[in-house]
């Protein structure tokens, strides 16, 4: 019986230990130390989430610029062939036969038609002429002197310039008063 009661203590003194063990609280260090770390687990978090906000707030904004700008690579190459039409009516018709006057209305009409569909997409013509210079939309590409006109005025109109919606597609190519 006293090897029951020895097996019994024993027992009950090894629950006690261990009871103590779990139960025992955590030391300054140790419970320092875990705050530490949620504290950097906390700010970690809140870094990445401002992160992915500004993130989404930067595709937003890049989805939103290419579909206002979507068809600018369309308007650039209709520009070429708008220079062409234009080469085209500038030329002398009054040489010309009434079949090539006939084919020279025809590229009038397509001519306007073209005009309109481009004004129809915000595309419009840099005005420029007699204007002071301006180099974020004109590029000089020639210099003249001429008397009774100002330093920096635009004389003539070398190629067109453009803008699509809101920006510079072409600058206006020009020669310019010195």
């Amino acid at each position: 019986m006293e090897k029951k009661k020895e097996e019994t203590l024993t027992k009950k003194t090894k629950v006690k230990e261990i009871k103590k063990k779990v139960a025992k609280p955590k030391t300054n260090k140790e419970e320092e130390k875990l705050r530490k770390e949620n504290k950097e687990l906390n700010e970690k978090i809140l870094r990445l989430s401002a992160e992915m906000q500004n993130m989404k707030r930067r595709n937003e904004e890049e989805r939103a610029k290419i579909l206002k700008y979507e068809g600018e690579d369309l308007v650039l190459k209709l520009l070429t062939i708008i220079d062409n039409f234009e080469r085209a009516i500038n030329l002398d018709d009054s040489n010309l036969t009434d079949e090539l006057s006939k084919f020279l209305d025809g590229f009038k009409m397509i001519y306007g038609n073209l005009k309109n569909i481009l004004e129809n997409m915000e595309v419009k013509e840099i005005d420029c002429l007699k204007k002071p210079f301006d180099p974020s939309t004109m590029e000089a590409v020639l210099t003249a002197h001429e008397e009774k006109v100002e330093p920096g005025i635009v004389l003539d109109i070398l190629q067109k310039g453009y803008t699509y919606k809101d920006k510079v597609i072409r600058h206006a190519m020009v020669r310019v008063s010195e």
